[in-house]
């Protein structure tokens, strides 16, 4: 399988350019939060407000920041002509769409509760059924692209963007369509950043992934979109690896086993070996436990020459669009031949083997593996390869 196009909005910058340039240069995006009416004292990375235009008029009844954000990825990159041109090679029937989410338009129900009206009702205009279902984006985006084939929200906390390429790939596989529009999208909101904070887990300065140091996460946004298609051009799809320990709601299994198995498999799907892997998207979210199961992983299964890091540094820990998200960031590791670092931190943790790397590096990358682990032991990783 084929990943034709791709494209991603995120707080380190609107559209695949945008985000490489951040990227090389070591330009974070992370910003004091300024979400609620008493911001929580954390870091963000937060789309700009100015970029997340109204919806047109047509889709008026999905109007929300979730919506916005997914709208305004899909007219980066050219994304929204390469779905049209596959709608048209395949037929508005045969093209799918899996969208991963943890939230959906939850932002817009807070909104709905602060505006009350003196009788305690929602105001008319915020009430849209279509806002408030969690398949909102999914079924606002395959509106938008005009397709009629299955419409699929995965909702598996933050591994649900990768666990949407997983899911669109075995549409393909069925036969049930030739092509699928497949990503992310979760945007900010305050029961995101006031449930993390609840759980102990947001850091009151910018995340520091794998250090010594790291005091939790930062939270983000993004809408991540790609074009996965049985046939054609462009970033070789490889397989999937996913995996449900079970172990807690919120803390990852002491050994990694369900990461463990998720990149197992990932492995062993794709036809390759650990010795294969150039580069690895780590999940990284700067969490103590987290960090210290996945550096232990990693450093078991990886040769010492594999480049490992974690890009939440940039772009803050979105959510049910992370997986998505970094799929593209690994995209972009294979066609540009860069390696992220690991910004933000210094000293690593005596945890993390050779393949944590805090300096990005230019090297040719045949084969990449992103990882996304979610809370209730909910994991997926993900194998892409060069063009050729």
């Amino acid at each position: 399988m084929r990943v034709t196009a791709a494209t991603a909005a995120c707080a380190a910058g609107l559209g695949k350019q945008a985000i490489l340039d951040s990227l090389v240069a070591g330009q974070s995006g992370l910003r004091p939060n300024h979400f609620g009416r008493d911001p929580l004292p954390t870091w963000i990375g937060a789309v700009p407000d100015a970029a997340l235009l109204p919806l047109p008029p047509q889709l008026a009844s999905y109007e929300c920041r979730n919506n916005r954000l997914a709208w305004l990825a899909h007219a980066q990159d050219g994304f929204s002509a390469s779905v049209r041109a596959a709608r048209e090679r395949h037929g508005p029937g045969r093209v799918a769409l899996v969208i991963g989410t943890s939230t959906s338009s939850i932002g817009a129900t807070e909104e709905a509760y602060r505006e009350l009206t003196a009788e305690r009702a929602i105001p008319a205009h915020l009430r849209g059924l279509a806002v408030y279902s969690p398949h909102s984006t999914g079924e606002f985006l395959a509106r938008a692209f005009d397709l009629e084939n299955v419409a699929v929200t995965i909702a598996t906390a933050c591994s649900s963007g990768a666990k949407a390429f997983a899911h669109a790939a075995r549409l393909l596989e069925a036969g049930i369509a030739d092509a699928a529009v497949v990503g992310g999208v979760d945007s900010l909101c305050e029961s995101v950043l006031f449930g993390f904070n609840s759980l102990a887990l947001v850091s009151p300065d910018p995340c520091r992934p794998f250090d010594i140091t790291r005091c939790g996460i930062n939270l983000g946004e993004a809408a991540a979109l790609a074009l996965l298609e049985t046939q054609g051009e462009g970033i070789r799809y490889l397989g999937a690896g996913e995996s449900s320990d079970a172990h807690h709601m919120s803390a990852p299994h002491p050994g990694g086993l369900g990461a463990r198995l998720a990149m197992a498999q990932a492995l062993a799907n794709a036809g390759i070996h650990a010795s294969d892997v150039d580069y690895v998207n780590l999940h990284g979210t700067a969490s103590a436990k987290n960090d210290a199961v996945e550096a232990a992983a990693i450093a078991d299964m990886f040769d010492a020459e594999t480049h490992a890091s974690s890009t939440k540094g940039w772009t803050g820990h979105a959510l049910g669009a992370a997986g998505a998200l970094e799929a593209v960031i690994t995209m972009l590791a294979i066609e540009h031949s860069f390696m992220p670092g690991t910004i933000n931190s210094d000293t690593l943790d005596p945890d993390c083997g050779p393949q944590v790397r805090l300096h990005g590096a230019h090297g040719r990358v045949g084969i990449a593996l992103s990882n996304s682990f979610g809370f209730g032991g909910s994991n997926c990783s993900l194998v892409f390869a060069a063009a050729e």
